[in-house]
């Protein structure tokens, strides 16, 4: 009876997983199904005069300087005519209002808005900074990013073509070389925002990036902002937008990616995961996502919100599951159902080490053989990584612990080789 009930539950485990990862592999790969799929991804030309102001906010606590100036230098930099930058900061921070302050100094048009709630998240010192904002547009970008200066005129392209109310550019992580992990943490950036964003915009419902969106701020101010108590407060505002039925486009151009670093340390990467892991289980709980028009779109967010969950149950059973498979006295077909979870994974990584080649290509990076072999050799790791962040989230969400762990910036993507900035110019 007790050998009938674990086989039992080594099928459900591996077909339960199974259909997970293959489910991630199908969407990781939407932007490449056709080649009118691939195309539909790009950003279109900027053939239209600006139509639209724009409010840039940059959320900023606890910054270094360079990294902080770095930022605020290149959206002074843009080519889009009407531009306006709100540097927002906390009260309780006065290191960074110094810093603030003496950026301001030399660019006298910047804004400084200085949030004075008692609890301290970037969802409330946006909010703040929104009262500031005067822009048709309101954007947001981290403290760490780096712009492309025709960014903006390519985003109003958008906002005008498309009729849209939300516009998502792409984010890249760059220094793929700084750690055995900083490759796959690139990687992932680069499936998302290249493939799987566009997927979720064509089934109406988008979890949004925090950095590089861009939203009307008569809808924001319609929607009271973000949710100042939400880990993820990016991910609710596009579940709220899509449940409203708003247009939400998604646009992808390397020439035009805002581009960041990868968290410094495994402690840092794993803190910025439950981070992200809390925030979606939040937004599920908050069931937004019931209003959305199709039950297509409803399985998509619940299947999305879930995921923090399902990466801490595959991190805590599969290794067991396969274990016991293989020393346990099963049958021979309950064995190769137990390893069905395989096939997928095993495909995702052909694929990945694809798509490394097309990062490499896409950013002039030159991806050496050392490279593959560290992509391939580090994956188990890597997951191990990630399930120890979901577990941990969700352990704090059963405790109710919902405290903000910040992501230091300490500027790795500054030395990292960038795209030429006389190509960047050419688009």
């Amino acid at each position: 009876m007790l050998s009938a009930l674990v086989s039992a539950a080594i099928v459900v485990i591996a077909l339960t997983l199974f259909a997970t990862s293959g489910a991630n592999l199908w969407w990781m790969l939407y932007a490449w199904r056709t080649p009118e799929t691939y195309q539909q991804t790009f950003y279109l030309p900027a053939i239209r005069e600006p139509a639209h102001s724009f409010s840039i906010i940059v959320p900023a606590r606890h910054e270094n300087e360079s990294v902080l100036r770095a930022t605020i230098a290149r959206l002074v930099d843009q080519t889009h005519p009407r531009v306006e930058i709100v540097l927002a900061v906390g009260h309780d921070d006065p290191s960074t209002v110094a810093v603030a302050q003496k950026i301001a100094g030399t660019y006298p048009g910047l804004k400084i808005s200085i949030n004075d709630s008692e609890v301290k998240n970037k969802p409330r010192q946006l909010n703040t900074a929104l009262a500031d904002c005067t822009g048709d547009i309101v954007g947001v970008f981290d403290a760490e990013s780096l712009a492309a200066a025709e960014l903006l005129v390519h985003v109003d392209e958008v906002f005008q073509a498309n009729d849209a109310d939300v516009v998502q550019g792409a984010v890249q992580l760059i220094n793929f070389q700084s750690s055995w992990y900083s490759l796959r943490n690139c990687l992932e950036y680069y499936f998302w925002f290249r493939s799987r964003l566009h997927m979720h915009a064509q089934k109406q419902f988008i979890p949004l990036g925090g950095n590089t969106v861009f939203v009307r701020r008569a809808l924001l101010n319609e929607v009271n902002g973000w949710d100042g108590d939400c880990l993820a407060e990016d991910c609710d505002l596009g579940v709220r937008l899509s449940a409203l039925g708003r247009k939400i486009s998604v646009a992808f151009d390397p020439r035009l990616v805002t581009r960041e670093e990868t968290p410094d340390s495994i402690y840092a990467l794993v803190k910025q995961r439950t981070r992200w892991n809390l925030g979606f289980i939040q937004v599920l709980y908050k069931g937004d996502w019931r209003r959305l028009p199709t039950r297509r779109a409803r399985n998509l967010a619940r299947f999305t919100l879930l995921q923090p969950m399902s990466q801490a149950f595959s991190g805590l059973v599969l290794p067991v599951a396969l274990l016991t498979a293989v020393i346990g006295d099963f049958s021979m077909i309950i064995t190769l159902i137990s390893f069905l979870p395989t096939l997928p994974t095993v495909a995702m990584l052909g694929f990945e080490v694809v798509a490394l080649r097309a990062f490499g290509q896409d950013y002039d990076f030159r991806i050496r053989i050392r490279d593959y072999a560290r992509l391939v050799f580090f994956t188990p790791a890597y997951q191990l990584v990630l399930s120890w962040a979901a577990v941990r989230s969700a352990f704090r969400f059963f405790a109710g612990n919902f405290e903000w762990e910040k992501t230091a910036h300490v500027g790795a993507h500054l030395s990292t080789p960038a795209i030429a900035d006389d190509a960047v110019r050419r688009i």
